[in-house]
């Protein structure tokens, strides 16, 4: 066969078909992983249970499952979309997974975009389930908050899973481990994110209003019970993830 009969290689998929068919495998990978369900929907479970009847944890004026509930499903977010994240693209970096994605027509960008929309799957998993048990246990969300909920919850994916890529992408891969685990239980006890930062002690308050995981807690809480809109959470998340995401762009490493 001359070189002027060889047939041409086939060109690259579109760039949104890329991104999808990665976010597929992304989802797959997550919704297999034990742990990770562990992390993702028992663990938010049980501190849902707990925080509802364990009254000496202070969470506001109101009906504790109301003021329980948006923090929970904030921590669901922070599982899935940081503490997950983080360590599965560690591991993947320590085996060589991402080397082989660094060389395809993917890119950083495809990436991050992939991991963001497995992850928004993931997080519509763990509401369905949180939002199930929540129910049969009383909750009423101020319905027309739903709409800034879910504005709540899109900045704050977009911030947690920048915030892990550039933790996975940089550390090595035990390191990722321990320290995704030990900001999980930190943003959990101190974070602003079950317990509003207005019932932590004063001296914290200034520090945790400026944290993405209170901003994320404030505005689904603010969403879900009076149903309004908290813009200053949102700016925090926004200032988070842009902040995150040119970091990741710019000190992810694809291999060890």
């Amino acid at each position: 066969m001359t070189a002027a009969s060889t047939p041409a290689a086939p060109a690259p998929a579109a760039y949104p078909s890329r991104v999808l068919a990665q976010a597929r495998f992304e989802t797959a990978t997550l919704l297999r992983n034990g742990e990770q369900l562990l992390v993702a929907v028992l663990l938010p479970a049980a501190v849902l249970v707990a925080l509802v009847h364990a009254h000496a944890v202070p969470l506001g004026t109101g009906r504790r499952v109301d003021l329980a509930v948006p923090g929970i499903l904030a921590l669901c977010v922070i599982s899935s979309a940081f503490t997950g994240q983080a360590i599965s693209t560690a591991f993947d970096r320590r085996y060589g997974v991402l080397r082989l994605l660094g060389v395809t027509p993917l890119g950083r960008t495809g990436l991050l975009l992939a991991k963001a929309v497995a992850v928004l799957v993931v997080v519509a998993v763990q509401f369905a389930v949180i939002g199930a048990l929540a129910a049969a246990m009383g909750w009423e969300p101020a319905v027309r908050g739903i709409p800034a909920a879910i504005v709540s919850t899109l900045l704050g994916t977009w911030a947690f899973v920048a915030l892990a890529l550039l933790l996975g992408g940089t550390l090595r891969a035990e390191g990722v481990l321990a320290l995704a685990n030990l900001v999980w239980v930190a943003l959990l006890g101190l974070g602003g994110v079950v317990v509003a930062g207005t019932e932590l002690p004063d001296s914290m308050a200034p520090v945790v209003r400026l944290l993405p995981s209170a901003a994320l807690g404030d505005s689904l809480r603010t969403a879900l019970v009076t149903g309004r809109a908290l813009p200053g959470g949102w700016l925090v998340l926004t200032l988070w993830a842009v902040l995150a995401t040119l970091l990741a762009r710019r000190f992810f490493r694809w291999s060890d």
